[in-house]
């Protein structure tokens, strides 16, 4: 499984009995009570909830809060979650909040509307170090909520045997769409499948962000979702699928991208670095290669992936919370948590040391220049599973009638 779907799985579904809406239902955030009583120097017994990825990644967090613990003369419990969107709702529904707790992009929103986050972001040493694009995913009304703890973004990954197998060379890499439609014609005409694309905004909105579209404004208040830059971008990728160079996973008899391009059913996939491990445990013997992803009319674009620790609003020790993540975001304990769990750091500064550790990583990184976020706006979840939908009858429906109903939907949702 990568490690969106991962994420993803550990975050669930915000419904009235989880987080947000329990919080809203009942004596949460909208109850507006006493603030707690802060505690703001002096020993601290943080509580931390993590949606972790596996047993490295939580080894990694709880040493290096066990280091931050014993300098600070603290206590720093680390608690990886089962169900992390289920468990917050609990705790906050039950106004006993953890004090730090990881949160997807893709929630964030939900999170800040209601104010279960406190806004610290720019209390971070060094805060403008954050990459720009992850800084905006993270930021609502203006304010910088939290510092991303690393992230991901898609590139385009290329099989060297298939590759070689249809005659074409480095050189042949596409950089452009019209490269890629080119050598895809290429490989189909050596029977073989050029492109394995997952059938969701998550890999299809690359295409939107490419073309100079995307769902919402940057500020997430208003919806753009029916535009001729989308359009464009849609009718683009319907155009690949018809002609089978691109292909879901589904219809490579795979679960996702990596696995139809582990299986050598494609010459090519885009998905993000969760795919090296994935390749290693499961298809060892395949070789490839990675590249930024091929420049749309309006110039590159990519997605990222990206989580942030949050401070919550009702923790009584704010402050030592607030020392917590500058510990856990320097560019040095980002580079421990690369080495131990795969992640690439969220800081600008450490991108040299990362990319010379992890050369074969450089294209992920430099995409976080041009990289969108995703959605940045709440009440968001059952719209974009709808669009997903949509995309994954693209052969058959039209882009427009496609792209009409995600700008009704989304329209509803944000209220205007």
């Amino acid at each position: 499984m990568n490690r969106a779907t991962l994420r993803n799985a550990a975050l669930g579904t915000l419904a009235c009995a989880g987080l947000l809406t329990s919080a809203a239902c009942g004596s949460g955030f909208d109850d507006k009570p006493a603030a707690p009583a802060q505690q703001s120097a002096g020993p601290a017994s943080l509580q931390i909830l993590i949606g972790s990825s596996g047993d490295a990644e939580t080894t990694a967090v709880r040493q290096a809060a066990d280091a931050w613990a014993k300098a600070s003369g603290s206590t720093a419990t680390v608690t990886p979650a089962q169900d992390l969107s289920q468990q917050l709702g609990q705790a906050f529904a039950g106004d006993n909040p953890p004090d730090v707790f990881y949160v997807d992009a893709s929630r964030f929103a939900d999170y800040a509307s209601v104010g279960a986050l406190e806004p610290y972001g720019d209390r971070i040493a060094n805060s403008e170090d954050f990459y720009e694009s992850l800084r905006a995913t993270f930021t609502s009304d203006g304010k910088f909520y939290c510092a991303p703890k690393d992230f991901s973004t898609l590139a385009l990954i290329v099989n060297d045997g298939l590759w070689k197998k249809a005659g074409l060379t480095d050189a042949d890499v596409p950089t452009t769409w019209e490269q890629l439609t080119s050598v895809s014609e290429k490989l189909s005409a050596k029977g073989i499948t050029p492109l394995a694309v997952g059938d969701t905004r998550d890999r299809i909105g690359a295409f939107m962000v490419q073309a100079g579209g995307w769902i919402t404004s940057p500020d997430g208040k208003q919806a753009t979702a029916d535009s001729p830059e989308n359009a464009k971008a849609l009718e683009y990728v319907q155009s690949l699928l018809k002609k089978k160079y691109a292909q879901f996973p589904k219809q490579l008899d795979a679960g996702w991208g990596g696995e139809a391009f582990g299986k050598e059913k494609a010459a090519m996939t885009i998905e993000g670095n969760w795919i090296k491990g994935a390749l290693t445990a499961d298809f060892p013997d395949v070789k490839y290669s990675v590249h930024e992803l091929p420049a749309g009319p309006k110039g590159k674009g990519t997605l990222s992936f990206t989580t942030c620790w949050g401070v919550s609003a009702k923790s009584k020790y704010k402050e030592q919370a607030i020392d917590f993540v500058q510990a856990m975001t320097t560019a040095d304990q980002q580079m421990a948590f690369a080495r131990a769990f795969g992640v690439m750091p969220s800081r600008q500064s450490a991108k040299d040391a990362y990319t010379t550790e992890f050369p074969g990583d450089t294209p992920f990184v430099n995409g976080a220049e041009y990289a969108q976020g995703p959605v940045n706006a709440p009440k968001m979840e059952s719209v974009l599973a709808d669009f997903d939908t949509g995309i994954q009858k693209l052969t058959s429906t039209s882009p427009a009638s496609v792209l009409e109903r995600l700008q009704k939907n989304t329209q509803a949702a944000l209220g205007n």
